[in-house]
């Protein structure tokens, strides 16, 4: 059975820099004035992350009769990362979720929650983290299922999984405990069987929804099986799953460049001393976005050549992320030491960049094993 081409809402027949156009507007006057209350954990904003769905910023790269396109998504997702590195990550997130369903062969469950991820009508995320290591030998899978008439019994547990909330959904696999594989499926926060823990306070981000989950024999029906061999689904989803990671960098990036830029007429006559320009990062960046649109044009290229560019082109984003953020404090000076200043808040969710999987560590082994 073939995956299901899923149809774009109605306003992504828009040329695609009229999404991240619209998304960068709704950032610019609803998001910003939220970031703070995001990065201390006291807004989830919900709604904004709706307002972004209703304008395609989570459907533009849903397949179209076979191929899939990542580019716009990713240039949205940078609109949002130059406001809020937090809210760009729960764009991932809900990306990632839209993109599990899109590609699953399971019709029923893509004619069910489609459009509806894909709107942001319904939020989630993506809780591969520990099936990730996993795959690339760091850790065993935690969570165990037994098939039933229906479905699987699934229990175990999930440290981190974020963008979640009452009604929301997240993909994750289980290790069959009554004969060999692994299953992925869509978990429904709704069910009383899985409990969400509010995880301990973070240095950043903390208002992403993020939490640990626990299954304590869940029933999970067929119709909510992404994959019942997720192996090969997971190398087919793979490449979409680390690309779209680069909106992040990209957003971040480009608001360190600005921040240097800010304080060049007070600053620029000692700022000039530093080894690290914004020239220098400008230029990054410009490589970084081009080779990202490159790969995005064909995440679903099989050969080792195109995955080995994929990890190496998200390393070099991670590392340019902190690299960014680094110069931009120090051209800030004691201004950007201060809580009020966002410099020493894009310094910390540079490092977020850098470690959430594939972390740093994780990229390095994946291309030593390649």
């Amino acid at each position: 059975m073939g995956s299901l081409a899923l149809s774009r809402a109605e306003v992504l027949d828009q040329p695609a820099p009229s999404i991240a156009g619209e998304v960068a507007r709704i950032a610019r006057e609803d998001l910003a004035p939220l970031a703070a209350g995001i990065d201390d954990g006291s807004v989830y904003p919900a709604e904004v992350l709706r307002k972004f769905g209703a304008v395609g910023a989570w459907g533009s790269h849903v397949p179209q009769e076979g191929p899939a396109d990542l580019r716009c998504a990713i240039q949205a997702m940078a609109a949002i990362g130059e406001v809020c590195g937090a809210t760009a990550f729960m764009a991932w997130c809900q990306n990632t979720l839209v993109w599990y369903a899109a590609n699953s062969t399971n019709l029923k469950l893509a004619k069910r929650f489609g459009d509806d991820f894909s709107t942001g009508r319904v939020l989630g995320g993506t809780g591969l983290s520990n099936p990730m290591k996993s795959f690339f030998g760091i850790e065993k899978l935690k969570l165990k299922g037994r098939k039933v008439e229906g479905g699987y019994l699934v229990r175990g547990a999930l440290p981190w999984v974020s963008n979640l909330g009452p009604g929301h959904y997240f993909g994750t696999i289980f290790e069959r405990e009554d004969e060999p594989g692994q299953v992925m499926f869509l978990a429904d926060c709704s069910d009383p069987a899985i409990t969400l823990t509010p995880c301990k306070p973070f240095m950043a981000m903390d208002g992403t929804g993020t939490y640990g989950v626990q299954f304590r024999d869940a029933f999970v029906p067929d119709e909510l099986i992404l994959a019942d061999s997720a192996g090969p689904f997971v190398k087919k989803i793979r490449a979409g799953f680390i690309l779209l990671q680069a909106g992040m960098a990209l957003g971040l990036i480009r608001d360190c460049i600005n921040i240097m830029g800010e304080v060049d007429g007070s600053l620029g006559h000692i700022n000039r001393y530093l080894p690290q320009q914004p020239v220098h990062f400008r230029d990054l960046a410009a490589e970084l976005e081009a080779e990202t649109m490159a790969l995005a044009r064909d995440p679903y290229n099989e050969e080792e050549t195109y995955w080995r560019k994929v990890i190496a082109l998200r390393l070099r984003a991670g590392e340019a992320s902190v690299a960014a953020a680094h110069a931009a404090m120090l051209h800030c000076g004691a201004r950007g030491y201060l809580k009020s200043h966002r410099a020493q808040r894009r310094l910390r969710e540079a490092y977020f960049v850098a470690i959430v999987t594939p972390a740093t560590k994780q990229l390095r082994k994946m291309l030593a094993d390649c």
